[in-house]
């Protein structure tokens, strides 16, 4: 079930990426009828502390947004745990927040605190006078090159990605709770953990077989997901 009347979905970008990760989805959102904002959040992310800087940044922005209709919050990735503090910074104004492929809200925790200890020294471990490399290069592979086909798309990816601080891996996340309708869409194995615990939480879900990066390389399915998600959650709501 697709949302009955038109809404606004505001699309954030993982802070490991650029807007451009999230255009293709942006514009089939469109097409279905829904405008789409999508922000570039990367000045943002690029010096501590970053989850104050890039809430202010977010806040700043959609303060010159014309908003119309019911408008939900739509995160990517490492957008994911932000989007309550992202909804409260909008105070009464969004409806729902939909993940996709994104990691759930861990409100007061860092990512250090809810990842592998190897990984974040293999992460920190990349770090050159304090900042990460950009996230394809944290693969002996560039994963690019599988996710994304069309070339100047990939390009385009790679070059917005951020050198992201590694103090940023250990910044508490914002201790915001968000306790309005909420739905998850998952499109690769390494979120399907997260997916589950979704279902768990009675979130609408759905899966797709697909790849991390779909809102850009096959942004169509991602869409008719995200959609029909927001459907459900906003009727029930």
């Amino acid at each position: 079930m697709d949302p009955v009347s038109p809404l606004t979905a505001v699309l954030v970008h993982s802070p490991f990426l650029g807007p451009a990760s999230l255009r293709p989805l942006a514009d089939a959102l469109a097409a279905h009828g829904h405008p789409a904002v999508l922000l570039d959040l990367r000045p943002s992310v690029v010096a501590p502390p970053v989850h104050q800087v890039l809430l202010g940044a977010f806040a700043d922005a959609m303060s010159e947004e014309e908003l119309a209709g019911e408008v939900v919050l739509i995160g990517h990735s490492g957008a994911g745990p932000l989007l309550p503090a992202f909804a409260d910074a909008l105070e009464d104004t969004v409806t729902g927040l939909v993940f996709v492929d994104a990691g759930l809200p861990t409100p007061g925790r860092s990512w250090r605190d809810n990842a592998p200890p190897e990984l974040y020294g293999q992460l920190k471990g990349m770090a050159r006078e304090g900042q990460l490399p950009r996230w394809q290069r944290w693969f002996d592979a560039d994963p690019l090159t599988e996710l994304v086909a069309d070339e100047q798309l990939r390009s385009e990816i790679a070059d917005e990605a951020p050198e992201v601080p590694v103090a940023f891996l250990k910044e508490p996340r914002p201790d915001v709770a968000w306790t309005g309708p909420a739905g998850y869409v998952a499109l690769s194995a390494p979120y399907a953990a997260d997916a589950e615990a979704a279902t768990a939480r009675g979130w609408p879900v759905r899966v797709l077989d697909s790849t991390h990066l779909a809102p850009a390389a096959d942004p169509e399915p991602v869409a008719r997901a995200v959609l029909e998600v927001l459907g459900e959650l906003l009727t029930a709501g």
